[in-house]
């Protein structure tokens, strides 16, 4: 077997079903298995794989294990020749994996192999590709310096722009891709890190072997933000804890050091806390986006289109788009988001067959699920 994709799901039923859905398209020229390994959640997210996705290899864990551990379990699983660690509230492009593989197969010492990501609204994750939070790294990015001059810009990779593929330190383990033979040679996600340092350890252990890994820029998945990134005094602990604990393992230097990491970890941690969007975004007009005769019954003024070239953007009407995903392939509207990415637009998915719409507003914002029927 060519591929396996791990999923590791707490919580997030929705966003697991469109990802699944979109890696089911994928993977439909390729020799791969889906493993979804879900981590004791207290939704559905369980029976509606077993119900949804009957093929798709399901294993439950009767905890939350964690990040590490869930995915380690979900690798010893695996049976393909690479593996792609994927988080639930992402969609991957039809094209993706393909891709990628094709890539990863052209390098000589090859370590993991990361993609271009985009939020909700269609705009870049610069989290995409990282370089090692030295000290003075670390320094940087907690004091904003990288936004000052690329001198600066090692912790976001600003070595190469987001449309430049090119070797770096750190992947996101949003997506990573990597030879599962590799995986397990440096021992997979280390289980001492609960969460949030655990995609930095992993990069960086590939590059102690002497491995190098990649950012891919020519093909894009949507890294939604789901429950389990919600950014509240748990998330703020924790991620405090990781990049502590990342240091001790990897840096052992003087007190001053270790002074200086801790103020940073918890400066650089607080940062990260969810911002408040000070001024509502007022939607004047809805766009659905569908070659289906049915109605969507969600809002009054929703205007119907079954073409994106026949969308014009107007400066001073703030739109949400909604796109029909059995319409539309993935790779398309992926392809519309990043060329209309606009402060007055918002993007929505529209699952027809579950009657949801799913999106996010904002990388900032909890992701956004919304029942609805479907009225023929």
């Amino acid at each position: 077997m060519q591929l396996s994709i791990i999923i590791l799901n707490y919580n997030v039923r929705y966003f697991l079903e469109l990802c699944v859905l979109s890696v089911q398209k994928a993977i439909q020229n390729i020799d791969a298995e889906i493993i979804v390994v879900d981590n004791n959640s207290p939704d559905d997210s369980f029976a509606m794989m077993k119900s949804r996705f009957p093929n798709v290899k399901l294993i439950e864990n009767k905890e939350n294990s964690g990040f590490p551990k869930g995915n380690n379990i979900g690798v010893a699983q695996a049976k393909g020749e690479y593996i792609c660690i994927l988080n639930p509230d992402t969609v991957v492009a039809e094209d993706t994996f393909i891709k990628i593989l094709d890539f990863a197969q052209k390098q000589k010492n090859l370590g993991i192999v990361g993609c271009k990501l985009i939020d909700g609204t269609g705009n870049f994750l610069p989290e995409s590709k990282r370089g090692v939070p030295t000290p003075f790294v670390a320094f940087t990015k907690i004091f904003g310096l990288y936004k000052v001059s690329n001198y600066f810009g090692k912790y976001y990779a600003q070595h190469l722009n987001e449309n430049e593929t090119g070797k770096v330190d750190i992947l996101v383990g949003a997506f990573m891709v990597m030879k599962r033979e590799l995986y397990l040679e440096v021992g997979g996600f280390d289980e001492n890190c609960f969460m949030y340092s655990d995609d930095i350890d992993l990069s960086y252990m590939v590059s102690l072997k002497g491995k190098s890994n990649y950012y891919f820029h020519e093909t894009t998945v949507i890294h939604y933000k789901g429950e389990s990134t919600v950014k509240d005094n748990t998330y703020m602990k924790r991620f405090q804890e990781a990049m502590n604990f990342f240091y001790k393992k990897h840096f052992h230097q003087s007190l001053l050091f270790d002074v200086f990491m801790r103020f940073g970890s918890f400066v650089f941690s607080n940062s990260k806390k969810n911002k408040q969007i000070n001024k509502k975004f007022l939607v004047d007009e809805y766009i659905f986006f569908s070659k289906s005769n049915s109605a969507l019954q969600y809002k009054e003024n929703v205007f119907y289109c079954n073409d994106f070239k026949k969308f014009t953007n107007r400066k001073h009407t703030n739109y949400e788009i909604i796109f029909d995903i059995n319409s539309f392939s993935f790779n398309e509207i992926i392809s519309f988001m990043e060329a209309k990415k606009s402060k007055n637009i918002r993007f929505k998915n529209y699952i027809a067959n579950s009657k949801y719409i799913i999106g996010s507003n904002s990388s900032n914002d909890r992701g956004e699920v919304i029942l609805v029927s479907d009225l023929k």
